[in-house]
């Protein structure tokens, strides 16, 4: 079959010990393809070559090179193929497909929403974004070895499925990642914008007006944590310097349990915790926007008793731009960015990045959290 090829590049990528893999007739490229195989085999542009051997696939055979280092082969070696499974959260896909741009034999894709069912068979790794895995797509997960979120939410997959499947589940613990500390820095801008009145300064510059609003100091205040993981540890750390007191309660002291979100903790935010407040009290959310109790909050709100909100989780994402609760002056919203850093972005992206060759070569996984 090597008579398909042009005889001077036959030689020229023999000099070079490379032999290309084949494929069926319905792969083949011709022309002007075998130019850019010729470019690609003799510069070495961009690409890592390998001593490549021949694969039959068929009785009859083509000789296809991929320019977009895709399918290619090390001694018959496969792809490893990652699928982020999702919309939004772009940077996600983005900075991991930039770390692994050096290895050819890693495949990472983002996939239209409504065809990640029919197609998460062909993938060895998911990395889950902001898109629920149910068991029946899991069931169409013939391939895969590993489901990993990027960050640390583990609610929106079926864990029991992926464990009857013999998939394993793992999340990017937040401590060694700088998003527990993006997270907690998110918590205290919050905590700053609802007591300098941030929506209202805006008003105030608009309206051409000096010295108003008047605005609070976080200084001696008491702040309350409700959940003492990596990022209310963060958290109390990074607000010692500010002249709080500090309170925190977690559910489980001795439990490190990476599991999804709980049903028993949804809506604990509700009218008797929010009464139990000192009024003027303010609410502020970067967890699951499911502890919050809408209608106890939207209350609280618009008797007074909360003097404030900041949230960067809702109740139901993307967030309504003309949610009722945006009436009041004193509610600041942000779109789930509190993780979304560059710094823990890349970190993260290093992990899925680093898991994907580890799966590959056959390596132990590391920089992750299993939750089966």
């Amino acid at each position: 079959m090597s008579s398909i090829l042009n005889p001077k590049i036959r030689r020229r990528l023999k000099h070079k010990n490379i032999s290309l893999c084949t494929y069926p007739p319905t792969e083949v490229r011709f022309g002007v393809e075998y130019n850019k195989i010729q470019v690609n085999a003799i510069g070495a542009l961009e690409l890592q070559f390998y001593n490549l051997k021949k694969l039959n696939c068929g009785r009859q055979l083509g000789y296809y090179w991929s320019t977009q280092k895709r399918n290619m082969c090390k001694d018959g070696e496969a792809n490893t193929r990652v699928l982020f499974c999702g919309p939004h959260f772009p940077a996600s896909h983005n900075y991991t497909k930039e770390y692994l741009q050096n290895y050819p034999l890693i495949q990472v894709d983002d996939l239209p929403i409504d065809s990640i069912p029919d197609l998460i068979g062909n993938y060895d790794i998911c990395v889950v974004k902001s898109m629920r895995l149910n068991s029946d797509v899991i069931a169409r997960a013939t391939r895969m070895k590993l489901i990993m979120q990027y960050g640390v939410g583990l609610e929106g997959i079926d864990i029991t499925a992926a464990t009857n499947h013999g998939i394993k589940v793992a999340r990017i613990p937040s401590g060694e990642t700088g998003n527990a500390a993006s997270c907690a820095e998110m918590a205290i801008y919050f905590m700053l914008g609802l007591l300098r009145k941030q929506n209202e300064m805006q008003i105030s510059v608009r309206l051409k007006k000096l010295g108003d609003p008047i605005g609070d100091t976080l200084f001696g205040k008491t702040i309350f944590i409700m959940g003492y993981g990596n990022i209310g540890i963060e958290l109390a750390k990074r607000l010692r310097p500010f002249g709080v007191k500090i309170l925190a309660t977690k559910r489980n002291w001795a439990s490190n349990d990476p599991s999804r979100f709980s049903s028993t903790r949804a809506g604990i935010v509700n009218n008797n915790f929010i009464s139990s407040m000192r009024k003027g009290g303010l609410l502020v959310n970067i967890a699951r926007g499911g502890l919050l109790d809408y209608k106890a909050v939207y209350d609280g709100l618009e008797s007074g008793h909360l003097g404030g909100l900041g949230i960067d989780v809702a109740w139901t994402e993307p967030f309504d731009p003309n949610d009722p609760i945006l009436k009041f002056p004193n509610v600041i919203l942000t779109p789930h960015v509190a993780g979304v850093t560059e710094s823990s972005y890349r970190s993260m992206a290093k992990v899925v990045g680093d898991v994907a060759l580890q799966l590959h070569s056959g390596k132990p996984l590391t920089g992750i959290e299993y939750a089966n």
